[in-house]
């Protein structure tokens, strides 16, 4: 029929959009949302400041899944219907966050089918990053993957300056080695390794990283969306 050809109507992709407001919960920085001994229920949304969220294996041992900011969201395990007692997500900074429970989700995607699609589309895109990364740790030396993890979270998390460096907020070895798959150790040398040759100077209060210089010492080739 004329005007069909072309014409199809374009499915908003982000679930946002369609999430109505509903509770909003205050956490001080290193409050846990949830964890092993308290598992969600809940899908969450951070209104405010960061989020870190980290699986657990049964001999204590973390991986830190990612670092979510404000407009993101996670805690998409509950959706599943089955408590997830291996993941934990945890307050970075002082952080206020906007939650619904599995039930409230399910209702909205009965009643708009659209947002079933999106929160997919969403969940798919999350899962694939997810494995790229898993596949790099057996794939690539640790030189390698902590520079890339670097500009990844510079890509999220940093401020571009003048000189072609990016600035961000300080993050912790300790988690970074989580992020990475090795230990605090091997972080911190690399790390001293990467300041002395002026890739990433560092301190307590920011990291800076010249990422093109990352990138041409260690051939990552970083995707553009």
């Amino acid at each position: 029929m004329p005007g069909e050809s072309g014409t199809a109507t374009k499915i908003q992709k982000d679930p946002l959009s369609y999430l109505p407001c509903s509770t909003i919960v205050e956490c001080s920085r290193g409050r846990v949302l949830y964890g092993p001994k308290n598992p969600s229920a809940n899908l969450y949304l951070i209104i405010i400041g960061m989020v870190a969220v980290q699986r657990i294996a049964a001999d204590g041992r973390s991986v830190l899944v990612d670092i979510y900011k404000t407009d993101e969201l996670f805690g998409e395990s509950a959706l599943i219907g089955m408590c997830d007692t291996h993941e934990q997500a945890t307050a970075l900074e002082d952080t206020k966050v906007m939650i619904w429970a599995r039930h409230e989700v399910e209702e909205l995607v009965v009643r708009q089918p659209r947002f079933g699609i999106a929160l997919l589309q969403w969940l798919t895109q999350r899962s694939i990053e997810l494995t790229h990364r898993i596949e790099s740790f057996s794939s690539e030396q640790i030189d390698q993957r902590l520079a890339r993890s670097l500009i990844h979270l510079s890509q999220r998390f940093g401020q571009p300056l003048e000189d072609g460096s990016i600035r961000m907020m300080p993050i912790t070895h300790e988690l970074l080695s989580r992020y990475v798959g090795t230990s605090r150790e091997l972080v911190t040398q690399r790390m001293n390794e990467f300041r002395r040759l002026g890739y990433v100077p560092y301190s307590r209060k920011e990291i800076v990283l010249y990422p093109e210089a990352l990138r041409k010492v260690f051939g990552i080739h970083v995707a553009t969306t």
